[in-house]
Parts: structure tokens; sequence; C-alpha cells
């Protein structure tokens, strides 16, 4: 049985792991637009540069699932970090677009396929549904403290330290840095494959009710993170409120759904996965609903860190069933899946809602989204059924 402080070690391995290499994108992300933009690129050029990071791990994901299900922990990893030491190495070495483009694959790939490996063996670190629920609380923390380091150290060196390619430097640095991570890590056994899932496809796993009502619940409430960060700008502007207010508004947002983060592991023992998605996604949809109703910055601001409580504390629920339901040989490929509807998401949610938004008036996004989040609640609430049923087999 895993000791104590060898779990807990392993899990601040984890989150420092994920913390350097999701800084790097975070860094590279945010310098590579900027430095596209001083070489005289225009607008779809750098939403091209920006789609790059996404698109890439569409077709990732599930192969880099796999490959983590096969290999493990260690050798995923040391790969993940290698490519973005090396995305970020090409960028200062070479500043210019078609490297840009290159470093943007490379980065956005391997971040995709260090997360899916990361929390694969997070999971694989509990030994019960409770600690299985505090374990993916701490490592939701990991992408909050990336977003803000890797843009933060980026920021600093373009304009204090010597600019764009002293930038992409420390950035291939801090990807460098996860060696430490997995130096110190434990490594598990891996699992048997069946003979019969040995080539099974991981699409196979949607004819399962479970995990088609799980992801689309996951599907769900992402878009509702994603139509918040989208939308809130062009509804700020149209109300003229300043820049500043708006970044501030959004920021507040972050740091509501970080401080459920923080506070979920010592609150959680005792409460369903279930019963968190539901009561988000009720609570969301209300929110939605009301949002476009406020005029002015403050209460938009009180609407955003709600919405913050709200959102924060739906991922570890959804890691942890999607845990729970899944074979232990197959829990790569899952998050694999899970990935690209995150992904799909991401790329889609700007461009569907931004001509819904044309059409029928930017406050109108909301309301869609809240009827589609109250439709969905329905789905959550299903997962109670599975989860009794899981009980009762247990017994």
């Amino acid at each position: 049985m895993r000791s104590e402080i060898n779990v807990k070690r392993t899990l601040a391995c984890l989150i420092g792991i994920q913390v350097c290499t999701n800084g790097c994108m975070a860094g590279v992300r945010m310098a590579a637009p900027l430095l596209a933009l001083r070489m005289g690129q225009g607008a779809a050029a750098v939403g091209m540069l920006l789609a790059l990071f996404a698109i890439v791990q569409l077709f990732l994901a599930i192969p880099a699932g796999r490959y983590a299900d096969r290999h493990g922990f260690r050798n995923p990893v040391a790969w993940c970090v290698g490519f973005s030491a090396l995305g970020a190495g090409l960028a200062a070495a070479w500043p210019v677009f078609p490297v840009l483009c290159v470093s943007s694959m490379l980065c956005g790939g391997a971040n995709g396929a260090a997360v899916i490996t990361l929390q694969r063996h997070a999971g694989r670190l509990a030994s019960d549904p409770v600690r299985l629920k505090q374990v993916f609380s701490w490592m939701a923390i990991a992408p909050s403290i990336a977003n803000f380091v890797g843009p933060f150290m980026a920021g600093l060196a373009i304009d204090h330290a010597g600019g764009f390619r002293v930038c992409f430097s420390i950035l291939a640095l801090l990807a460098l840095c996860s060696w430490l991570g997995i130096h110190y890590a434990s490594d598990l056994p891996l699992d048997e494959r069946r003979k019969d899932e040995a080539q099974s496809s991981a699409w196979d796993m949607l004819g399962e009710s479970r995990m088609r009502l799980l992801l689309l619940v996951n599907w769900l409430l992402s878009s509702c993170w994603d139509v918040h960060t989208f939308v809130l700008p062009v509804l700020g502007h149209e109300r003229d409120i300043s820049a500043s207010v708006i970044g501030i508004i959004l920021g507040l947002f972050a740091v509501a759904a970080t401080v459920v983060r923080l506070f979920l592991p010592a609150i959680i023992a005792h409460v369903k996965e279930w019963a968190v998605i539901t009561v988000a996604m009720v609570a969301t949809a209300i929110l939605f609903g009301v949002y476009p109703l406020m005029q002015s910055s403050w209460s938009m601001a009180v609407c955003s860190i709600l919405l913050g409580f709200s959102l924060g504390g739906v991922q570890p629920m959804v890691m942890s069933m999607l845990h729970q339901i899944t074979p232990p040989h197959r829990q790569g490929e899952a998050l694999g899946l899970r990935m690209i509807s995150v992904n799909v998401s991401s790329i889609l949610t700007p461009l569907v809602f931004g001509t819904v938004g044309a059409a029928i008036g930017v406050a109108s996004v909301f309301w869609v989204v809240g009827v589609m989040v109250a439709g969905g609640t329905r789905a959550a609430w299903r997962l109670r059924s599975f989860d009794q049923k899981t009980a009762t087999d247990e017994r």
C-alpha cells in the first residue's frame, strides 16, 4: 500500500509539472501573437496562430491517452517536456512567423498530452472516491497558477529583460524545470489490457450512457466558461465599461474559481459528484439569465464572482466520475475524449456565438446558453442513478 507521504510528494510533483508545462504554453500563447503583430501580421494570421494551440490537441488527445495507458507516467511526460522546451526554444532561436506556428503546435500539443498523462496518474494515486475528488481538486489549482506564471514571466521578459528571444528562452527553461518533478514522482505499475480491448477504439466508450452524459455535461459547462470569457468584453464595450474594469471583472471570475478549488479538498468528503455538478448547472443557468440585466460594472462583477464559484468546482467532480466509470487501463483514452470535447468548445464557441451575437444581440447569447445549461441539468441529475448503482454493486 502506498504511503501517505509518498502520495503527497507525488501529487506535489504532478502539480509542479503541470504548472511548468502549462505555464510554458500559456507564456508562448501570449508572446507569440504579440511578436506576430509587431512583425506586421494581420488579425487573421494571429487568429490562426492561436488556433494552432488547440487544433493540434484535437488530433493528439486520443493517441496521447492510449500511449499513457500503455507506457505509464515517466516516458510520456518526458516526451511532453522535451517538445514544450523545443517549441519555446525554436521561437527563441528563429523568431519568425512560420517558426512561431511550429512552436504553437509543439507547445499546445505537448501541454495537452502532458495534462492527459498527469490527470491519469493523479487518479491512480487515490484509494477511494473521496480521495479521488480531493486529488483532482488539488490538481485543478495547477492551471490557475500556470496561467498567471507563464504570461507574467513572458511580459516581464519582453518589457524589462531583453525582448522576445529572452522571453522564449525563459519559457523553455520553465518547461525543463519539470524534470525535477519527473525525477521525484513515483511511478505505478501498468494495468493489463484485455485482449478483446487491445484493438478497440476510444470512440467505443461513447456507447456507454454514463460516458455520454458526463461528456455532455462537461461540454456544456466548458462552453459556459468560454462564452463568459468571449462575450463579457463585448458586452462591457457596449456599455462603455473601460478595458481595465472589464479585465478586473474577468480576473475576479478566475480568482473565484481558484478559491473554490482551494477549499474543495476540505469540504467534499460527504458531497457526491452528481450533486455538485447539478447545483453548479442550476446556478450557472440562473446567473446567465440575470447577467445581461446587470447594467453597472459592480453588479456584473458580483455575477462574475458567483459564476466563478459555480464553475470552479465542476472540473474535479467530472474528473472523479470519469475515473470511476472508466476501466483503469483505458483512463488515458477517456481523458483524451474529454480533452477533445473541451477543445471543440474552445474553437467553436467564438465562431458560433459570435455569429449568434451579431444576429440577435450579445445579451441574447447569455440567455441562449443559459437555456442550454438549464436543459442539460436533466443529464446531470441522471448521473445520480449511476452513482447509486455503483454504490449498490460495491456492497
